[in-house]
């Protein structure tokens, strides 16, 4: 079975071949290429829309055929970075052999859209909260626990499987309910919107990553200091 495919991660493995993620439709799928220093491992880099086929039925598999379906898409500096995030969050994230098809073509269409210079935060959050939707973590942004309309003037708090809860009294990440319609409605105009969302994707992605800091996370941080030195 041949599918539309995108490289997440490669490594080295044995003498002349290398083990692959892919994100695939049939979900992130882990597998062998060998001759990986050939003319197939030059196709087999990140951001690329690839046509795969692979062979075997056990949980390692063998790649069969790998295919480019079109230009790679060049990404650079914080771009690079971000589409870096956006491939570790699927590994860390997507369990093994599990479809996502939506997923697969919002993924597509971001890498195209950094690509083209768009603005990264828009495109950040908006992945990071799709990926949570996909997975089954979502939680309504415009009503409360109790199923409430969310109050633009009210402070709220996320909690793990509950949502968004009502609090009384301003303390350390809470959230505006002003904030909270803002990214529902992804309008990033209104003022604190972006900075409010990426903390919340921050807070509701923490309890699925397993404690272990993003790898591209911290570069990008690394990138940014560098640039302010």
């Amino acid at each position: 079975m041949t599918s539309a495919a995108y490289v997440l991660h490669s490594r080295p493995y044995k003498e002349s071949s290398a083990l692959v993620d892919f994100f695939t439709a049939q979900g992130r799928v882990r597998a062998v290429l060998r001759a990986a220093r050939g003319k197939v491992g030059s196709i087999a880099r990140p951001f690329a829309p690839l046509e795969l086929e692979l062979r075997g039925r056990g949980e390692l598999k063998t790649v069969g055929r790998l295919e480019s379906t079109g230009i790679p898409l060049l990404l650079t500096g914080e771009a690079l970075f971000s589409g870096l995030y956006l491939n570790e969050l699927l590994i860390r994230l997507l369990p093994a052999e599990d479809p996502h098809p939506v997923m697969l073509e919002h993924y597509g269409l971001t890498l195209q859209a950094l690509a083209a210079g768009r603005a990264l935060e828009p495109l950040l959050r908006a992945f990071e909260w799709r990926l949570l939707d996909e997975l089954g973590y979502g939680f309504a942004l415009d009503r409360d626990q109790h199923d409430q309309p969310i109050d633009p003037t009210a402070l709220y708090r996320w909690q793990q499987d509950i949502g968004l809860v009502p609090v009384v009294q301003l303390q350390p990440g809470v959230f505006q309910g002003r904030e909270l319609l803002a990214m529902a409605e992804a309008d990033w105009q209104t003022p604190g919107a972006l900075a409010a969302a990426k903390r919340l994707m921050r807070q509701a992605l923490a309890p699925h990553l397993g404690g272990r800091p993003l790898v591209s996370r911290e570069l990008f941080m690394t990138l940014k200091e560098s640039k302010r030195d």
